[in-house]
């Protein structure tokens, strides 16, 4: 153990809101809140936006819907929409009425984010991640930042922790947990595209004899030329020629530990050579198959959790319970992958057209006066976390958070438990957010 003298730093920047972290949470909560007056300066730690979509290359958004309407509104749904229509005309065919599992196209994406946070005013920070706070009587003056600048401060009024790990959380000294009863986590992915492909001979193959691909990794499997330990894979075609693959896992990585994604990024690039090589080999229509990339970090599915105000838990899911304070709804199922390559997948459905709300209070840390938490580490037990984790429902809290945030500041107020929750659920709808059928009955919304 060393010490380290104290120091001076400079102060990077002061501005109404900081939100760390440049997934769909963090690009929900800087937009909102830079939509509603604020000031707002996005820290991320690498050169782009997107989160696990262009960081991790996962290759297509979970869905959007119940699968009867869209839950999933407001600044995500916005973000999905104009991604499609970036994309070449046989996509946008393909996928113009459909809101679940819609492939991904990261460089889209990219360009895309950068686009509105300048036309939002968003002050970016890049290649950037938040090291320390500085805190009073459980109030954060400040954050430490590191950079290729070295060490410097920012300061602001309310703070985003949209790191996915509750980085800000965690080194105010904040309340956390993390896995299941004995630490366990789902494993991680390492994501990859692949070009060269013949969609049309694969789907042809696959038709003509019945299967599908799932039956030819189960064939893998148990003759042991293929090393992964679930049969299924996810892909998701840009168009007849490329695809995006969610595919095989890596276990025992905590994405808050920076060996353990050390030891993801080369186990996972080298089990993605491994599947491509036996794709090449096995699947009509990949002979050719060209690896075109492999995310820059390993998909990461669960890590640290905040304890808050609230824990949502499997009963409220179950339940499809509603929250006076809710701030957003949730219908993806409970998708917790397996701990152990020995261990099942856990999957539970709610019925179609079903949701739960999401309250404030779960991203409200306890013992935290101006800190509030979106994505996903808020404030659930594990089970839920499994189903809360996906990115359209980050989007959805993002947007809370930032609108809440907004709010605060605009009245003068600095502590994130001041907010009057009901006139923030009245403006979340009025941007377009979805927070049940309980406030259609409001005639708040105007939907088409």
């Amino acid at each position: 153990m060393l010490s380290v003298p104290q120091m001076d730093v400079p102060v990077y920047a002061e501005v109404d809101v900081v939100v760390a972290g440049g997934g769909p949470a963090g690009v929900g909560a800087a937009l909102a809140a830079a939509r509603n007056g604020a000031s707002v300066l996005l820290i991320e730690q690498r050169g782009y936006l997107g989160g696990m979509a262009t960081v991790s290359l996962v290759p297509a958004y979970c869905p959007f819907t119940d699968e009867v309407k869209p839950v999933i509104r407001g600044i995500g749904l916005e973000i999905l929409l104009e991604m499609k229509s970036r994309m070449e005309p046989a996509f946008q065919e393909e996928w113009k009425d459909n809101l679940d599992w819609v492939p991904i196209d990261a460089e889209h994406l990219k360009r895309l984010l950068d686009e509105k946070m300048a036309e939002a005013g968003v002050q970016l920070l890049y290649h950037t991640f938040v090291s320390r706070t500085l805190q009073t009587d459980g109030k954060v003056e400040a954050v430490l930042i590191q950079n290729k600048s070295g060490t410097q401060a920012v300061k602001g009024k309310i703070y985003i922790d949209c790191t996915s790990d509750a980085d800000i959380v965690h080194a105010a000294g904040g309340v956390l947990t993390q896995g299941g009863d004995e630490g366990e986590l789902q494993p991680g992915t390492m994501c990859f595209q692949l070009g060269n492909l013949d969609r049309l001979k694969f789907a042809e193959h696959t038709a003509d004899i019945g299967l599908d691909l799932k039956h030819a990794i189960r064939r893998g499997i148990a003759s042991g030329e293929l090393r992964v330990v679930r049969d299924w894979a996810g892909i998701s075609w840009h168009n007849n020629n490329t695809a995006g693959f969610n595919f095989g896992h890596i276990f025992g990585i905590d994405g808050s530990k920076a060996e353990d994604l050390t030891r993801g990024a080369v186990e996972g690039r080298a089990l993605v050579h491994h599947i491509v090589d036996w794709l090449q080999r096995t699947v009509p229509g990949f002979e050719q198959a060209v690896l075109m990339a492999t995310g820059e970090q390993i998909g990461i599915r669960e890590s640290r959790r905040i304890v808050g105000d609230y824990v949502v838990t499997a009963e409220d899911f179950l339940n499809c319970v509603s929250f006076p304070d809710d701030i957003a709804r949730n219908a993806y199922f409970i998708d917790i992958h397996m701990a152990k390559p020995t261990s099942d997948m856990t999957m539970v459905h709610l019925p179609p057209g079903q949701s739960h709300g999401i309250p404030y209070r779960a991203l409200l840390p306890v013992g935290i006066e101006n800190v509030i938490t979106a994505g996903r580490a808020i404030s659930t037990d594990r089970a839920t976390q499994g189903s809360t984790r996906v990115m359209p429902n980050c989007f959805a809290m993002g947007e809370a958070a930032g609108t809440a945030a907004a709010m605060l500041t605009k009245e003068g107020k600095s502590a994130s438990r001041e907010i009057n929750v009901y006139d923030l659920q009245r403006q979340l709808v009025s941007q377009g957010a979805w927070l049940g059928e309980q406030w259609e009955e409001k005639n708040l919304y105007l939907i088409d």
